[in-house]
């Protein structure tokens, strides 16, 4: 199919990557969670540690991203989300810097799979890594996420890019197959993503509709063949 990577794969699985050529283009084990992120003070000692001993992991085996989570909301307003992810993520960021690393934060939908995350739209997320301020903290842009939550796709990675390292792909509705049957235009999508002069991964994220293997590795055939613009 000519990938090259797989995404959210873990040190654990890193020699099976190397065994057979593949790349771990989203590097994860380091988070405790969608929930539990770094927006709440009482997680911060336990992300700390993690984040610091995960960091200098990802480096010596070659990689480079590595995922973080806001957490849920849990009643915070947008100002306490900020200043607990700003006040956490600053403590990691000299070493993710010294190793270069990049911690990426994930925008994912609060509206139907992920009820009260914080991070939920783009605006979010850049304003939290204008306050971290570091080159080495960027966002992972989710497609079909951030179709649900805030639409606008094109334009608002247009306007956003600097801040984007990484996107994953997801039909809607559904997160199903990213083809004809849902209402996101991947081709186009694709071709914004290349005019920012864009290097990095896009990761094939949907959930086939089919239960055979057989039409499952068709699926994602085609999602490749559809983003090889």
């Amino acid at each position: 199919m000519g990938l090259k990577a797989i995404d959210l794969v873990g040190p654990k699985d890193w020699p099976m990557l190397k065994k057979y050529g593949l790349y771990s283009s989203m590097c994860n084990g380091a988070e405790l969670g969608i929930d539990d992120g770094w927006n709440d003070t009482k997680f911060h000692p336990e992300l700390i540690k993690k984040y610091t001993a995960m960091i200098p992991q990802v480096a010596e085996a070659g990689y480079k991203n590595l995922i973080c989570f806001s957490g849920a909301r849990r009643g915070k307003d947008d100002e306490t989300g900020w200043k607990n992810c700003t006040e956490g993520l600053k403590q990691i960021m000299g070493v993710a810097e010294k190793n270069g690393v990049l911690i990426i934060m994930e925008l994912l939908n609060s509206k139907i799979n992920h009820k009260d995350y914080q991070c939920d739209k783009t605006s979010w997320g850049v304003e939290l890594a204008k306050r971290i301020g570091s080159d080495n903290f960027k966002l992972l842009y989710d497609i079909y996420h951030m179709q649900i939550d805030e639409g606008d796709v094109i334009r608002t990675i247009k306007a956003n890019h600097q801040y984007i390292a990484h996107y994953h792909t997801g039909g809607v509705p559904g997160r199903n197959e990213i083809d004809e049957s849902q209402e996101l235009y991947y081709p186009a999508i694709i071709k914004a993503i290349l005019s920012t002069g864009f290097k990095g991964y896009v990761a094939q994220e949907f959930i086939p509709t089919s239960k055979e293997k057989k039409g499952q590795l068709a699926a994602l055939k085609n999602g490749v063949k559809i983003c090889d613009v």
